[in-house]
């Protein structure tokens, strides 16, 4: 019986020595979906960054519209004596007559132009905020793969860990039997795995939410076949903090939006400006009476829309115009400071996880592994109980679960700083 339990324990240790390696092995079956494939189908179908671009598409119609003069006016004029009737004293009055004209309003001169590169700054920020969107879009593509690969690797790791601890159980039951063990250490193999089956449940329901999320991004039917990641690994960030917040400083659109907000605010004064002077009316008449007898008539006239009501309307303007210029220079500091505490985070995340990754691979992993073993020698030659084994396999077990979540967060922190800085960093 003791050479039985020996040769379960040892079948268990074997997988359990063998380290994040293991969860590769017991990957499902299947190709993979790559990142970049996924990437490439939200770029084309999510509805979010096709209602953007259609967004930035529509804003870049604007400014030839508002920088254009507006559209003449033609007028028909008759004027008739001594009768209403159409035409009277036409023949026999240079008063009657019939008369073709233009009108055309002209602003101030510098007007259109401001007000079409007010447009075009307009067209800019919508560029900008359509490129985040892009990027918002994307990095959650990421997330959600890297939580799937994640998942992935905990399901592996918890079916094959579900299977030593049902032949641990099998086990403490056949020592019990012997006379060896006690009830205890039965009850306590069995408590431990259905734990273990909760969990599997758990992970599960969380991998069933995610796919259903990625779906969603996707613009996937939810009843399509759910997606295979690849396998995880670790990347290396090869930048300082410095040199990333350089990039987000050139790069993020979020920043460049608030930057071509400034200058349209900053147009939108000029223009405030330039409303406290006339803007013009330039009209022409040809008028013709009864050829045979009078010659016909030719006008000219200039007219001029004085703004009288400045203190009502143009000073309120120019104030708010410039109220909304501060604005958008404190919302431009506040933008470039959030990306810079984004970064930070994301950066710090991603170098300390990378440290705990290490200390995962070459300190926690191995000496649980070594006391796992040391463990079960003992517990074979009766020099140590069934609970001090269970809680080493349970360490082991724990800290594999843990190294992969750690892997998962530095690499979703990579995701994040891609997005911010527009660096592809795999």
């Amino acid at each position: 019986m003791k050479c039985n339990i020996a040769i379960v324990l040892a079948a268990f240790l074997t997988l359990l020595t063998a380290g994040p390696a293991r969860a590769q092995q017991s990957s499902p079956p299947g190709e993979p979906t790559s990142l970049s494939d996924l990437l490439d189908e939200a770029e084309r179908n999510n509805p979010q960054i096709q209602a953007a671009r259609h967004g930035w598409d529509s804003a870049k119609q604007s400014s030839t519209q508002v920088s254009t003069l507006p559209d003449p006016q033609f007028v028909l004029q008759h004027v008739s004596v001594g009768s209403p009737r159409p035409f009277a004293g036409y023949t026999n009055s240079d008063f009657a007559y019939v008369g073709l004209g233009i009108s055309q309003d002209i602003p101030y001169p510098g007007k259109l132009r401001l007000r079409g590169e007010i447009a075009s700054k307009e067209a800019d920020v919508t560029q900008h905020r359509y490129e985040s969107v892009r990027r918002t879009v994307l990095a959650a593509v990421k997330s959600n793969y890297l939580q799937l690969g994640y998942l992935a690797k905990q399901q592996a790791i918890l079916d094959d860990d579900a299977k030593l601890l049902e032949q641990v159980e099998q086990a403490a039951e056949a020592r019990y039997r012997s006379g060896m063990g006690n009830q205890h250490d039965v009850l306590q193999a069995q408590l431990e795995r259905s734990k273990l089956l909760r969990e599997i449940t758990t992970n599960q329901l969380e991998a069933g939410k995610v796919q259903a999320e990625i779906k969603q991004i996707l613009n996937r039917s939810q009843s399509s076949p759910d997606i295979r990641t690849a396998q995880l690994s670790e990347t290396t960030i090869a930048f300082s903090y410095d040199q990333l917040l350089a990039a987000a400083n050139s790069n993020n659109p979020e920043i460049a939006a608030s930057k071509k907000m400034v200058e349209r605010q900053a147009l939108q004064v000029d223009l405030a400006k330039k409303d406290f002077y006339p803007d013009f009316n330039l009209q022409y008449m040809w008028q013709r009476t009864d050829p045979t007898q009078f010659r016909a008539y030719y006008s000219v006239t200039l007219g001029v829309r004085i703004p009288i009501y400045r203190s009502r309307r143009q000073q309120p303007e120019l104030a708010q115009a410039q109220a909304d210029q501060s604005r958008a220079k404190s919302e431009q500091e506040a933008q470039t400071q959030q990306i810079a505490f984004q970064l930070r985070q994301q950066f710090l995340t991603a170098e300390k996880s990378a440290q705990l990754l290490k200390i995962y691979r070459e300190g926690l992993l191995p000496q649980a592994r070594a006391e796992l073993q040391a463990g079960m020698a003992a517990y074979q030659s009766n020099r140590q109980d069934f609970q001090a084994l269970l809680a080493s396999f349970l360490d082991v077990l724990k800290l594999d679960e843990e190294y992969w979540q750690t892997l998962s967060e530095h690499e979703a922190a990579l995701a994040q700083i891609e997005a911010v800085t527009g660096l592809s960093l795999r």
